[in-house]
């Protein structure tokens, strides 16, 4: 029976192959997921059938290098077929023949690597590489050598290679990584770092000369009706070195303008690419290649439209592309032809699926917040997901019926509460939560008020919708005490009470002091003017919701820059806050404490050089921090019940802390 998204699930055909429905995962970097020799690990396995399980059409697996010593990676960091051939397709036909079962294709996704982005942990001390002697991006005045023509002739060898042992693993096609996000091949492709005087360089047919040659090459090795697509960036929103440009800024594009990216599309499409992976952006604007919360969803559509015009191939579009209304909108007006899913499946591998079983209320969001994925491979973690702790491990954290059912009282329904209810429920315990307050979601709920923060508001829905589902008995306006704990005498306490926001006193008369929590929840009204006390994630994210309702706004930091405290920010997000709240106009001082209150707002300090100012103000909101709220926890911890203390009440941290300890502890009473 068809409904309002039947659109989504029409087949469609790249070059030759027809692929079931719209939806495509979108690449990713898989750390983790294969062995030192280069082959697919069981984990990387695993990880990519699962979403073939979920219902997606096509997928598209995250960058494989094509060989291992031009820009020499410590592995196991990505697969690499040539290292090993052998075991290479060994793996790689469990892997295609168990996608096949579920009627999806599979692309294997090869990379000429990352050239002046690679990462220093991943590399080692070898120099990078890059078209030409330009800065790399992570490393402060070091500056890249040039690739020879060899070594260019040898990567283009090498994805031959590379192509033809993935035909021979079952692959159904391949996408050569990429002229898109400022990588090796995107870098020959961009005059901006193509100072080359050869045939690699100069005019835009000669810096797309690698790209096609590559193209050329994975044909003759493997026949015209492989599949190739182009992972692509339209547009490069490059302002300089290090420096992305927001949307809706004006500013001179120093990378790939839209005329070019347009022009350049049209090349590779009669150069015989059979379609188009496209986004916007580079490491230089990273964010827009690795979306935060605050781009508003489907992103990439308005460009992906002009791109679709002129192209005969199909056209993948991802960008927060997870609203399933967006998603068969934008197919039925033309703006792209597939759909692409990166870090929603992720968040939920089933997505696809539930689409098409009109079951969106148990689809759990993505809150674009790149902690459990681009965030933790940057600190050295393996792919996963803040909301969703089993991915990259799905079958070792895979959930089991428990062999003995026990009564689990859980104290606190906020996301850590919820998480272990929802997972001890799954598993067969009978759970109830008492929650002081009238609906769940704790902390999460002031902190999902402003605009951009949409999915963490849908998160307390899927939650609620979860424990609604699995019967799980819930208690609110109904605070807790030891006494009544005793009398409940569950089998198990869970202590997930949360925390709550730090005050501070300051010398004066101002009364208008608020913490962010009070003006967030619209409890208290800050004026047209407000000061922010501390530039944490919190306080930033505040202080933007402010300057986008036209208030005047000024955050004050005593450390050396705002979002350098509480757990690390993945780079994407942290840079485009930073930029937001520049573009917006906030006023910012780090290393700056504040001295005292007056009648008309505060008098401030500043570390160095040390002096006073006064600043003028409606009202000052306080963002300095959480403390644990543990204290029914503390009567009863020498209980003889098993008793856990989760989520913020045991540490303050973030959502995926207190999601993945709930987990962990869930799955294991």
């Amino acid at each position: 029976m068809k409904n309002k998204y039947s659109n989504l699930f029409d087949p469609i055909k790249i070059g030759t192959l027809e692929i079931k429905n719209r939806f495509a995962m979108a690449p990713m970097g898989p750390s983790g997921l294969c062995s030192k020799d280069g082959s697919f690990n069981e984990k990387g396995i695993e990880y990519y059938v699962k979403r073939a399980e979920g219902g997606t059409g096509l997928i598209i697996t995250g960058v494989t290098y094509v060989e291992n010593n031009i820009e020499k990676c410590t592995m196991p960091s990505m697969p690499c077929p040539t290292i090993n051939p052998t075991n290479f397709i060994k793996m790689g036909k469990i892997l295609t023949e168990r996608v096949h079962a579920y009627n999806s294709k599979i692309f294997l996704q090869l990379t000429a690597g990352f050239g002046r982005v690679s990462i220093p942990s991943m590399v080692g001390d070898l120099k990078p590489i890059a078209p030409s002697p330009i800065p790399h991006k992570w490393i402060p005045n070091l500056t890249c050598r040039e690739l020879t023509i060899e070594e260019i002739e040898t990567y283009i060898k090498k994805f031959g290679e590379s192509a033809s042992i993935a035909k021979d693993c079952g692959f159904d096609g391949v996408e050569v990584h990429a002229v898109h996000e400022g990588y090796l091949l995107d870098q020959f492709t961009i005059s901006f770092f193509n100072k080359r005087r050869d045939k690699y360089g100069g005019s835009l047919r000669n810096r797309l000369r690698f790209p096609i040659e590559i193209l050329k090459n994975i044909k003759k090795e493997c026949g015209n009706d492989f599949p190739v697509s182009l992972r692509y960036s339209v547009k490069s929103y490059i302002k300089d070195y290090n420096k992305g440009a927001l949307p809706g800024e004006e500013f001179e594009e120093k990378g790939r303008d839209l005329p070019e990216g347009l022009k350049a599309a049209k090349i590779l499409e009669e150069a015989g690419y059979d379609a188009f992976n496209s986004d916007a952006g580079t490491y230089d604007s990273w964010y827009w290649n690795h979306p935060p919360m605050y781009f508003k969803k489907g992103m990439y559509l308005s460009l992906n439209e002009k791109l679709k015009k002129i192209l005969k191939v199909p056209v993948i579009t991802a960008g927060r592309m997870d609203d399933p209304d967006l998603a068969s909108d934008s197919i039925k007006k033309g703006k792209t032809d597939m759909i692409g899913l990166g870090r929603p499946l992720l968040a939920d591998p089933y997505l696809p699926r539930k689409i098409k079983e009109n079951k969106l209320e148990n689809i759990r969001p993505c809150l674009s917040c790149q902690d459990g994925c681009m965030g933790r491979i940057a600190l050295g973690g393996p792919i996963s997901c803040a909301v969703n702790p089993s991915t990259g491990r799905e079958k070792d954290y895979d959930l089991k019926p428990c062999k003995k059912i026990k009564d689990i009282l859980i104290i606190g329904g906020g996301i850590a509460g919820c998480e272990a209810a929802r997972v001890c429920s799954i598993r067969g315990h009978k759970v109830s939560i008492y929650e002081k307050e009238d609906k769940l979601g704790g902390n999460l709920i002031p902190g999902s008020v402003p605009d951009f923060k949409e999915n963490d508001r849908y998160l307390i829905k899927w939650y609620e919708n979860q424990l609604k589902n699995q019967n799980v008995d819930i208690y609110l306006n109904n605070k807790i005490t030891a006494e009544k704990v005793n009398k409940l005498n569950p089998d198990v306490i869970i202590v997930a009470t949360g925390s709550t926001p730090k005050k501070l006193d300051i010398k004066g008369t101002i009364n208008k002091i608020y913490t962010a929590q009070e003006v967030l929840l619209k409890n208290k009204k800050p004026g047209k003017s407000c000061i922010v006390v501390g530039g944490g994630l919190v306080g930033c994210e505040t202080a933007l919701w402010l300057l986008k309702q036209g208030k005047k706004v000024t955050i004050i930091e005593a450390l050396d820059d705002i979002l350098s405290s509480g757990p690390a920010l993945c780079h994407a997000n942290s840079q485009m806050l930073k930029d937001l709240l520049n573009f917006y106009g906030a006023k910012i001082y780090t290393n700056t404490f504040i001295e005292k209150a007056t009648t008309n707002g505060i008098t401030i300090k500043s570390k160095n050089p040390l002096k006073e100012k006064e600043l003028k103000t409606d009202s000052i909101i306080l963002s300095i921090g959480y403390n644990s709220n543990n204290s029914i926890y503390e009567k009863i911890k020498y209980s003889d019940k098993e008793t856990y203390l989760l989520g913020d009440a045991r540490k303050v941290k973030n959502i995926m802390n207190a999601i993945w300890d709930a987990y962990e502890i869930g799955r294991n009473i």
